[in-house]
C-alpha cells in the first residue's frame, strides 16, 4: 500500500497532481488553464477532459481519489431507479470519483467512470481549500482551508457534518490515521485530533513554514510485545514549502515529547512524495520525493527509533534530453511526480508538462547513486501528434467545385481555386539569393540605425533593473539568475536604487526562496538583502502587514544564525589544534644549537688595576666620613654656646655668684 500527496499546499510549485489508489492505472492532473484531464498510466493516452464552469475564477488547488469500495454519492439528477445486486457490486468496483478543491471554497465530486461532475460540496468554507482527504471506512469527505477550519462532509447528503477550528493560522495539510479514529492537521504546527470527541490528542512542533504533505509511514507500531491502542507507536512523515528537510514524527504515550526522530534531506522543496507502508518490523519504508528543481530522490530506511544526523538519499533520478546532432547541449526534462507500483521494485514516472505529460514505468536499482535518463521528449510528442492527425479526414476539392460564399444575392465574388500545388510560393526567397541584413531590413523601414544602438554597447544599470522586474513579474528563472548572480556591489546597488517600489516585495519573496538552496547561491542573495534592507527600509516599514510578508525570512535567519556560535566554538577549538600541530612539527625541525662556549678568553691585567682602584676609594671615602663627623659636632657646640647667650644663660663664675648673694 502506498500512499501520494496530492495536496498541493498554500505555494506549490507546480498544478495538483493525483494518482488513483492501489492499481496506479489513472493519473488526474489539473493544468495551469483550469481544465482537469485523466491519463491512463499504461499508455499515456488522455482518458477524461473536464472543464469546470468556474475554471479560471475558481482553479483546482488539491485532488483526491477516493478509496476502492466505498458508496458512491448522490447523481446530481436525483434518484433513479434500483439497480440489481450484480449492476451495484460492478459499478462499486468500478467507482472512480475525484474530489477537487477550489480556490473559492468549494469542492467537486467527479466521476471518471462515467465522465460528468456528480455533485458540489459548498457552504463549508469561505476561502482556499488546500487539502482535501477521503474516511476510508464511511465515505466521509474531510476538507482544510485558508479560514482556519477543518470541515467533516456527508458526501451522501452533501452537507457539512461537523465544523471546528483547527489553528489560529490557515490549515495547509490533512491525513487520517490507518485504523480511520484520529486526524492529523497541520499549518506550521501539527496537531493529532481524536475524531469522536474534536479534541486535541497530541501536539507537534512542526516546521518553520507551511506543511504541505502529511502522510502515515506504519501500520504498526515497532515494539510487538506492548499493546497496540490503534495510534501510539506510529510514524508518519511532514513536508513543508521551502524546507528541505522531511521529518519523521512517532506517536509516544508520552506527552512531553514533541520533537521529530528523524529527517530526511532532499536538494530542494518536495511537490510531490509518494511512499511504501512498512506493516512489518524489519521492512523498511521506500521513499519517492519529487523536487521542485525536477530530480527524483529514492530513500529506503527501517524506522527504528531517534536518529540525530539527517538521512540522504540512496539514489537520485534526473531526466535529460540528448543533444540534437552534437550541436546543442542536453537539457533536464523535469519530473512531475512518481509512484511505486503494487510489486514495490518498479516505479511511474511523470516528466514532461502538465498539458501534455508523459509517464513511463522504471524498474527500480538503487544500486546506482545517481541516474541521468536520457529521453527524447520532442519525438514522442511529434509521434503522438502525427497519430492525432492522421486520424483527421480532410475533403477533397475539384476544380469543377462551386463554392458559395457570403455576400449580396445576385452578387458574385471571384473564387480561387485551390492550386495545384505547382506553382510556388513568390514570398519565399530562391536558393540562390542572398538574405538582405539587418540594416538595410532597418533603412526599408526608415528607422535610425544611430538611436538604436546604445553609447558603448555595454547594457547599463537601467537595463539590469528592467529585466529585474520583467523576470520577476513573469517568474523567468533565466532572466532572474543573469540578474541575480551578478558579484559587483556598486552594480547591486544601482540595480536595487533604480527599480520600482512594488517590485520590492517580490523581490524579497524571491531572495527566500533561493536562500534555502545551495549556500553559494545563499551567500550572493545576501548581498541583494542587504542593499534593499539599506535603500529600501523607509518603505518596508510603512507596509501594514511587514510582519507576515517577512516572517518567513527572519524565521530562516534565527535557524542559520542558531548554529554560528556553535560553528564558532568549534572553529576556534580546531583552529587551536591546528596551531598547535603546527608549532610542533617547527620544533621538531630545527636542530638543537651546542651552548657551551668554543673560547674563553680572560684579561688579567685589567682585573688587578681595577681591584687596586677600588682600595683606594674605599680608603678616601673613609677618611671623607671621619672628617664629616668631626665637623658636625663643632657645629653643634656652636649652636648651643649662641643659644645660651640670647637666653642670658651663659655660666657666671662662682666668685661673681657669691658676692651677689
Amino acid at each position: 500500500m502506498a500512499a501520494a500527496a496530492a495536496c498541493g499546499g498554500e505555494a506549490a510549485a507546480r498544478p495538483p497532481l493525483a494518482f488513483s489508489p492501489c492499481d496506479r492505472r489513472l493519473l488526474a492532473v489539473s493544468g495551469s488553464d483550469g481544465r482537469l484531464r485523466v491519463w491512463e498510466a499504461a499508455g499515456s493516452r488522455l482518458r477524461h477532459e473536464y472543464v469546470p464552469s468556474a475554471h479560471l475564477s475558481a482553479a483546482c488547488t488539491c485532488l483526491a481519489w477516493a478509496p476502492p469500495g466505498g458508496r458512491p454519492p448522490p447523481d446530481k439528477d436525483g434518484p433513479q431507479r434500483k439497480k440489481r445486486k450484480s449492476e451495484a457490486a460492478e459499478v462499486d468496483k468500478q467507482l472512480d470519483i475525484l474530489a477537487i478543491g477550489t480556490a473559492v471554497g468549494s469542492i467537486l465530486l467527479y466521476s471518471t467512470v462515467k465522465g460528468e461532475l456528480q455533485s458540489k460540496l459548498d457552504g463549508g468554507h469561505d476561502n482556499r481549500i488546500n487539502c482535501v482527504r477521503w474516511h476510508q471506512d464511511n465515505y466521509c469527505l474531510y476538507s482544510c482551508s485558508e479560514d482556519k477550519h477543518i470541515v467533516e462532509w456527508n458526501t451522501q447528503t452533501c452537507k457539512v457534518k461537523c465544523k471546528w477550528k483547527g489553528d489560529n493560522s490557515s490549515v495547509s495539510s490533512l491525513c487520517i490515521s490507518p485504523d480511520g479514529k484520529m486526524l492529523l492537521s497541520a499549518g506550521r504546527t501539527i496537531k493529532l485530533w481524536d475524531l469522536e470527541t474534536k479534541e486535541v490528542y497530541r501536539h507537534f512542533t512542526g516546521h518553520a513554514t507551511s506543511v504541505s504533505s502529511l502522510m502515515f509511514t506504519t501500520v504498526k507500531p515497532m515494539n510487538e510485545n506492548k499493546s497496540f491502542d490503534g495510534i501510539t507507536g506510529l510514524y508518519f512523515l511532514s513536508g513543508a514549502i521551502h524546507d528541505r528537510l522531511l521529518s519523521v514524527w512517532q506517536i509516544r504515550s508520552d506527552r512531553k515529547e514533541k520533537n521529530a526522530v528523524m529527517s530526511f534531506t532532499v536538494t530542494d522543496e518536495p511537490t510531490f512524495i509518494d511512499l511504501t507502508v512498512s506493516e512489518v518490523k524489519e521492512e523498511p519504508v521506500k521513499l519517492a520525493v519529487v523536487c521542485r528543481d525536477g530530480q527524483l530522490h529514492l530513500f529506503e530506511h527501517i524506522l527504528n527509533g531517534y536518529c540525530k544526523k539527517p538521512l540522504t538519499s540512496n539514489c537520485t533520478i534526473q531526466i535529460a534530453t540528448p543533444g540534437n546532432d552534437g550541436d546543442s547541449t542536453p537539457k533536464p526534462v523535469p519530473i512531475l511526480a512518481a509512484a511505486f507500483c503494487t510489486d514495490k521494485q518498479s516505479l511511474l514516472l511523470v516528466y514532461g508538462n502538465t498539458l501534455q505529460p508523459i509517464i513511463e514505468k522504471v524498474s527500480l536499482n538503487t544500486s546506482e547513486s545517481h541516474i541521468c535518463l536520457i529521453r527524447d521528449v520532442q519525438k514522442v510528442l511529434a509521434l503522438k501528434t502525427e497519430v492525432a492527425v492522421t486520424k483527421v479526414k480532410t475533403p477533397v476539392v475539384n476544380s469543377d467545385t462551386k463554392v458559395l460564399v457570403p455576400g449580396i444575392p445576385g452578387h458574385s465574388a471571384a473564387v480561387k481555386t485551390p492550386s495545384s500545388g505547382k506553382e510556388k510560393n513568390k514570398s519565399k526567397r530562391k536558393p540562390g539569393e542572398s538574405e538582405d541584413s539587418i540594416e538595410e531590413r532597418l533603412g526599408a523601414l526608415d528607422i535610425d540605425v544611430s538611436k538604436v544602438k546604445t553609447p558603448g554597447g555595454l547594457p547599463q544599470t537601467d537595463s539590469f533593473a528592467v529585466l529585474l522586474v520583467q523576470g520577476l513579474e513573469s517568474n523567468d528563472s533565466d532572466i532572474l539568475n543573469k540578474v541575480l548572480n551578478t558579484r559587483k556591489e556598486t552594480l547591486i546597488k544601482n540595480t536595487v536604487a533604480r527599480m520600482p517600489i512594488h517590485a520590492v516585495i517580490p523581490l524579497l519573496h524571491e531572495l527566500t526562496k533561493r536562500l534555502q538552496g545551495n549556500p553559494y547561491s545563499a551567500s550572493q542573495m545576501v548581498r541583494w538583502l542587504k542593499s534593499v534592507f539599506t535603500l529600501h527600509a523607509s518603505y518596508l516599514s510603512t507596509l501594514p502587514d511587514l510582519i507576515p510578508q517577512l516572517g518567513m525570512l527572519y524565521q530562516l535567519m534565527e535557524s542559520r544564525v542558531k548554529t554560528l556560535q556553535k560553528l564558532s566554538r568549534l572553529h576556534g577549538r580546531l583552529f587551536l589544534l591546528v596551531t598547535q600541530v603546527a608549532a610542533s612539527e617547527t620544533v621538531q625541525d630545527v636542530t638543537e644549537v651546542n651552548q657551551t662556549a668554543k673560547l674563553v678568553y680572560e684579561d688579567e691585567s685589567s682585573e688587578e688595576e681595577g681591584s687596586d682602584d677600588e682600595m683606594i676609594a674605599d680608603k678616601d671615602s673613609d677618611e671623607n666620613w671621619d672628617e664629616d663627623e668631626e665637623k658636625e659636632e663643632q657645629s653643634d657646640e656652636q649652636d648651643m654656646t649662641v643659644e645660651k647667650e640670647i637666653n642670658g644663660d651663659s655660666d657666671l663664675d662662682p666668685e661673681n655668684e657669691s658676692e651677689e648673694e
